[in-house]
């Protein structure tokens, strides 16, 4: 399928929590022209830049063939308790991701942005920080010529299956953030709308190679405004600090 002339965007993981931010940002931004949004279920919303794609997670790769897009972003995720099981939450978290990112770059996306979390290490006891850790580890190895890697705490906003115990977690996050300062500073909890935002700045940073996010560096780019395309730097690996005002 020929790709309409502009930038474009594909976005996996639009009915969730920060991904229902990011596409409502997406939709407003000059920079994009079209915004492909892969759903399971319509998603009820209309707007002359989006293109709502239905599919089938398990079939991504397939259902994908002869996209073509400028950027990919990545809010797919789920907890243990969702999914029902820690084989359920890998499928979704490292299978899923796995299958969007290879479709992506078969679509020949120059960037790919995910939303991954605060403490994602193979080495962690929590299963959820290790599945993390497992797709950040493969999406590198995809080679994409930018990737962009966002790692935030505890996400602010209210969720459709919110229920009290969340926010009790989310209060506690909240009155918990002041005194997590150093090296727990990325363990803050930080607004979805927020983290939304700061994906849509990775986009428009402009950087190559592939770059980590926490706490700051995330308040950072959600201040980015659209740069102009020509503007970009030599590939590189690095922990991105914020950027500059």
């Amino acid at each position: 399928m020929q790709a309409p002339s502009g930038k474009i965007a594909v976005l996996a993981g639009s009915t969730g929590l920060t991904g229902g931010h990011l596409l409502e940002q997406l939709l407003d931004a000059p920079d994009f022209t079209r915004v492909y949004a892969l759903s399971r279920r319509p998603l009820g919303r209309e707007h002359f830049r989006l293109a709502n794609r239905i599919v089938q997670f398990d079939r991504l790769e397939s259902q994908l063939k002869g996209l073509a897009c400028h950027t990919a972003f990545c809010c797919l995720g789920t907890s243990l308790r969702a999914a029902g099981s820690e084989q359920a939450c890998r499928r979704v978290r490292v299978g899923y991701v796995l299958a969007f990112a290879r479709a992506a770059k078969a679509a020949q996306a120059e960037r790919f942005v995910l939303l991954s979390c605060a403490g994602a290490d193979p080495g962690a006891r929590d299963a959820g920080l290790k599945m993390a850790s497992e797709a950040e580890r493969a999406l590198e190895a995809l080679a994409f010529p930018a990737l962009d890697i966002l790692q935030p705490g505890w996400l602010l906003g209210l969720r459709r299956e919110t229920q009290l115990l969340d926010l009790l977690r989310g209060a506690s996050a909240v009155a918990a953030s002041p005194f997590l300062v150093g090296a727990r500073e990325p363990q803050r909890a930080i607004p979805a709308r927020t983290v939304a935002a700061a994906m849509l700045g990775a986009a428009r940073s402009g950087r190559r190679g592939t770059y980590r996010y926490t706490y700051a560096g995330i308040r950072g780019l959600a201040e980015a405004k659209p740069a102009p395309r020509a503007a970009v730097q030599a590939p590189t690996t690095s922990r991105a600090r914020p950027p500059p005002p």
